[in-house]
C-alpha cells in the first residue's frame, strides 16, 4: 500500500447534551474540554443538520468527541447488540490509578463493575451519561511474555477455526483462566 495509518486522530460519539457531557467527562475522568464548533449544515454532506461538535482531551494527543443533535430522532443503542460489547477503552497507568478511579467513580455515584481480570490487562467498566459503555484499564505486569505465547499461525488459525464453528477456539483461555474459573464447569460441553 501506498499509506499507512499513523494514529486515531478523534474518536466521536453522539451524546445528549453537550454540555452536560463535557461536565460529566471533565468531573469524573479528568478530561480537559479542548475544542468546540458548531454548524447548522454537515460539511461532509451539505444537509441541514444543526449539531454541536464537542472535543475532550485523553491523553498522549488521543482525542474523544461527541455530537449532539437536536433535529435527530433521540439516540438510543442498538437493540441486537449486548450492552457490554461497544464500549470505549481509556487506559490509566497502573492498578493503585485504577483502583483511585473506580473509588472517585464510586463516590460520584456512578455504578462501577470490576475490576476483571483479562489476563493482559484488568478493568473496570460503567456508563456515561448517554449511555456509552467506559472500560479503563492498565496493563497487567505479565503482559508482553502473555501477548508473545499468542503467535501469528495461533491468531490465524484461532480466526478460521472461528468462522467455521462460531464457538470460541481454547487457544487463549489461559489468559481468562482466573476470571472465568467459577463459570467454566457451569457452561454445558457443546453449548
Amino acid at each position: 500500500m501506498s499509506f499507512e495509518i499513523e494514529k486515531i486522530h478523534h474518536v466521536a460519539y453522539r451524546c445528549k447534551d453537550a454540555k452536560e457531557t463535557v461536565e460529566w467527562y471533565e468531573k469524573n475522568l479528568n478530561m480537559s474540554f479542548i475544542l468546540a464548533f458548531a454548524e447548522d449544515h454537515v460539511p461532509s454532506t451539505k444537509a441541514y443538520d444543526p449539531y454541536m461538535h464537542i472535543f475532550l482531551d485523553a491523553g498522549n494527543g488521543n482525542v474523544l468527541a461527541f455530537f449532539e443533535l437536536p433535529n435527530q430522532p433521540e439516540m438510543g443503542a442498538d437493540p441486537n447488540t449486548p450492552a457490554w460489547v461497544q464500549h470505549l477503552a481509556l487506559k490509566v497507568k497502573d492498578r493503585p490509578a485504577l483502583l483511585a478511579a473506580k473509588e472517585h467513580l464510586e463516590n460520584n455515584g456512578i455504578d462501577v463493575l470490576g475490576v476483571t481480570n483479562h489476563g493482559i490487562f484488568h478493568s473496570i467498566y460503567f456508563f456515561d451519561p448517554n449511555g456509552h459503555r467506559i472500560e479503563l484499564t492498565y496493563d497487567d505486569e505479565t503482559s508482553p511474555e502473555k501477548i508473545a505465547m499468542i503467535t501469528e499461525e495461533m491468531k490465524v488459525d484461532m480466526l478460521e477455526e472461528w468462522t467455521r464453528t462460531k464457538r470460541a477456539p481454547n487457544q487463549t483461555h489461559f489468559l481468562h483462566a482466573q476470571e472465568l474459573a467459577e463459570v467454566k464447569d457451569k457452561i454445558p460441553a457443546g453449548e
